[in-house]
């Protein structure tokens, strides 16, 4: 998919770049009276926005990048917290929750590195699934004691961890970039083509120069690696895992949870 994009971005500078210089060509045979300084003027005001369009685009895919990250450490140690306080059921409860947890940790995994969307929201439902199981347990066993604070202090951390989980699947299934902003710097990105074609025109330079590959290949990487960084399931940037692969390899050992996770203990 991000192949097409940046194939497709070239193409479309490309075409946008060749437009420009044949409308200039038409333009410089009937008349002589265009200046090629307020031409200039004109192409470098919508480069400067086009500009101004990339690296705010830029910006908020950026920006979600991190937000993954910082979600993956803030999981992990949802999920450590929750597996520490589990010690607090009583048997069978406490084996069935650990391992429902590590079956959790397992899918959470497996969404992260699934390979398309769909593949994703199957294993998103069936986090969910387990969250409802390990929610109705733990309700279960509070209410054979409502003053438990033990209790409490385990219902606590399965929120947060219901809660971050619903967090993260939001901002990797929604929080993308919305499709006015790329309508309108494809736009920016086509006109400022137009206008540096039409210059090239103006000035009587060869419409073959090697500085209009180089401008189409500059644009078009940068509209694609804006597309690689809004989209999570994308093979080329990976959000790393390491907190939560850390935390499913103490769990099959049975050991605590890393030093990480689970620190409101």
């Amino acid at each position: 998919m991000i192949w097409v994009i940046f194939v497709a971005t070239v193409i479309v500078v490309v075409l946008a770049i060749e437009a420009g210089f044949r409308l200039g060509c038409r333009v410089r045979q009937r008349s002589e009276d265009e200046k090629e300084s307020s031409v200039s003027a004109i192409a470098g005001a919508i480069l400067a926005l086009a500009g101004f369009m990339l690296a705010f685009t830029f910006g908020i895919s950026s920006d979600r990048l991190h937000d993954r990250k910082t979600l993956v450490r803030d999981e992990a140690n949802a999920i450590g917290t929750a597996w520490l306080r589990s010690d607090v059921l009583p048997e069978p409860d406490r084996a069935e929750a650990k391992g429902l947890l590590r079956k959790y940790v397992d899918d959470r995994l497996g969404a992260a590195q699934a390979q398309d969307l769909s593949q994703m929201e199957e294993l998103l439902v069936e986090s969910r699934r387990i969250q409802d199981q390990l929610w109705e347990m733990a309700v279960k066993n509070a209410r054979k004691d409502m003053n438990s604070d033990v209790a409490a202090l385990y219902i606590e951390s399965l929120n947060e961890l219901i809660n971050i989980h619903a967090l993260r699947a939001a901002v990797a299934l929604h929080a993308q970039i919305p499709g006015i902003i790329w309508l309108v710097l494809y736009a920016l990105v086509i006109l400022g083509m137009i206008a540096t074609g039409y210059q090239t025109a103006i000035t009587g330079s060869a419409r073959r120069s090697r500085a209009v590959s180089l401008l189409a290949l500059s644009f078009s990487l940068v509209i694609a690696l804006i597309a690689v960084l809004d989209r999570p399931e994308s093979d080329f940037i990976r959000v790393p895992q390491e907190p939560l692969t850390d935390l499913q390899a103490s769990m099959v050992a049975g050991g605590e949870a890393p030093p990480d996770a689970g620190h409101g203990r």
